[in-house]
């Protein structure tokens, strides 16, 4: 949720674009240099550029990214620091939500990271469907070093990407790690050189643009909805998703291609 003690004292205003690209894929550009620290209004910024890319047609793909040098360091800890309990009371809330509605965008997210994404940062990066690293990205969620926890969704999606003991090992002691333990423990699915990250995260974005957007919508949702309820849920949640895609123009043309040419050559239009 938080970190820098490095952060500037008066850090400029920030801004959160959505950046398209050719092929249906789009950025979610977090430009606040020089750590993209997340203040209210970054965060607030953050939601409405998630909104417009789940409703958006035109967008089958998110990328994450916060430039060269920096993901994101987090919460803005001076703004933090003189807030009351009422106040994060109201605040709470507002701040979960914005990670909450990058993490229900109904496409595949992928975080392109580059240098540190702590704190907020990294539960910004944990909210991503699949995570892409440089070599010298730092990740960790240091919030007990501030006498608090993570409070972005953290406590609840890094026990289900790494497991309850790494997750409390990170949060209890609030270390950072390489973007190679990161991957060594699930927490990074890619490792890549720092200035390649960006166009690896656009390279897999694009492929999976090409695909079946709303079979890669159903996939994503059965997987994130059905990891949290029963097993009987899941399967029920799976069947109907399943049967679902029985009328849109992607499976009558998937199944056309596999039957006239194999495996992987139908074109899909994303309907």
């Amino acid at each position: 949720m938080e970190h820098e003690s490095t952060q500037e004292k008066a850090a400029p205003a920030g801004e959160v674009r959505l950046e398209l690209l050719p092929g249906a894929v789009a950025v979610i550009r977090l430009d606040r240099p020089p750590l993209n620290i997340l203040d209210r209004d970054m965060q607030a910024q953050l939601h409405r550029a998630a909104d417009e890319a789940a409703r958006r047609d035109d967008v089958r793909v998110v990328v994450l990214h916060g430039g060269p040098k920096a993901f994101s360091a987090g919460a803005d800890i001076r703004e933090m620091s003189g807030m009351t309990h009422a106040e994060m009371t109201q605040h709470a809330p507002l701040l979960q939500g914005a990670f909450n509605a990058v993490a229900e965008i109904p496409k595949p997210v992928i975080a392109a990271v580059n240098g540190p994404a702590l704190g907020g940062g990294c539960e910004l990066a944990l909210t991503a469907d699949y995570r892409i690293c440089g070599r010298e990205a730092r990740l960790g969620l240091p919030e007990v070093l501030l006498g608090v926890m993570p409070g972005a969704g953290g406590t609840q999606r890094l026990p289900r990407l790494v497991g309850p003991a790494r997750a409390k090992d990170l949060m209890m002691t609030g270390r950072t790690v390489s973007a190679a333990e990161a991957q060594s423990i699930g927490l990074a699915d890619e490792v890549v050189t720092d200035s390649k990250v960006l166009d690896a995260a656009v390279a897999r974005a694009g492929r999976l643009a090409a695909g079946p957007a709303v079979a890669l919508g159903a996939i994503k949702a059965a997987v994130d909805q059905g990891g949290t309820s029963d097993l009987a849920t899941g399967l029920g949640l799976e069947t109907r998703l399943f049967a679902a895609l029985f009328a849109t123009e992607d499976r009558a043309a998937g199944m056309r291609g596999f039957l006239c040419s194999g495996p992987g050559q139908a074109e899909f239009t994303g309907r």
